[in-house]
């Protein structure tokens, strides 16, 4: 076994769970840095995230995927066919489920599409800061009677409990392999991608409920300008209604104002420089079930 742990480690780990259970949470805890946004409403995550996690003895590429349910629209067959197709080719499958909610047709529908798959998969049972850890065992008997779990971890992605033990579990069954990335990259996507994420984080944040998943963010332009040592972003939110443009703006543009506000502190902290943060809202009725907008928009088939 010590022979085996002086060869590095490489693989990756899909994270896969109904809408809503913590995936993303748990990622920027593993990666200790924000690359996939958070919020508190389901069906945040559209596309599969590349988290990369380097260690003295290995190397985890982790995949987010969309939470799995059933499509709505063309935009939500696209992010099932996401979730589906990261499960093809990874080397171990994390199945992460809230502690806190009975088993439901989403975590059976889930289990069952992994029925044949023949990579190791893990139950992971997040959110156990919430519950008392009597009632562990009889979370775990009623997944173990669904299937037939690799590895059943508990943890709190929110808190870190648990988290190193998760880790040190997954590098166990990860095979010998090169380092993929350099040791200090953290994700394969463009930072332009990453942008666009942190603003659409923030128009859900600051519109709270008012506003469903009906709004993309496209970058229209990162400028760099030497000689202010500033880097000029301008952005479009692009909505369905225009009553969800007038959300978004709010009165007098303090809601726009506000997002610009908060997204732009974060994009300071992805580029480590000053940024001029400009925002335009726009309204294309209908955008999710059209083809060429979801591609302009950045959900191209085939890029996944």
């Amino acid at each position: 076994m010590n022979q085996q742990n002086t060869k590095f480690k490489s693989g990756f780990i899909s994270i896969i769970g109904r809408p809503n259970v913590g995936k993303s949470t748990f990622l920027n805890r593993v990666i200790g840095q924000k690359i996939a946004i958070m919020s508190d409403k389901p069906q945040t995550t559209r596309n599969k995230v590349q988290g990369v996690l380097t260690q003295d003895s290995s190397q985890m590429i982790f995949i987010d995927t969309p939470g799995i349910h059933k499509p709505k629209h063309k935009l939500g067959d696209f992010m099932m066919k996401v979730a589906k197709n990261t499960l093809k080719e990874v080397d171990a499958i994390l199945f992460m489920v809230n502690a806190t909610e009975p088993i439901g047709a989403g975590d059976k529908m889930i289990m069952e599409l992994l029925q044949d798959n023949k990579t190791p998969v893990f139950l992971i049972i997040n959110k156990i800061d919430q519950i008392h850890p009597d009632e562990i065992l009889a979370i775990i008997d009623s997944y173990k009677e669904e299937y037939d779990f690799a590895e059943i971890v508990p943890i709190s992605a929110l808190q870190g409990n648990n988290v190193d033990r998760l880790l040190s579990t997954i590098e166990s069954y990860l095979p010998v392999g090169p380092q993929y990335y350099p040791a200090d990259q953290v994700t394969d996507h463009p930072e332009r991608f990453i942008i666009s994420e942190l603003i659409r984080e923030k128009v859900l944040h600051v519109t709270r409920e008012e506003i469903p998943h009906s709004i993309a963010v496209v970058i229209e332009q990162i400028k760099k300008e030497e000689t202010k040592e500033l880097i000029n972003v301008s952005a479009t939110i692009i909505v369905e209604r225009d009553s969800q443009k007038g959300i978004v703006i709010g009165k007098r543009g303090a809601l726009l104002k506000d997002i610009g506000t908060k997204a732009r502190h974060d994009i300071e902290m992805l580029l480590g420089s000053k940024v001029f943060l400009e925002l335009w809202v726009k309204v294309q009725k209908d955008w999710r079930n059209k083809s060429n907008q979801l591609r302009d928009y950045g959900f191209r088939d085939d890029e996944y």
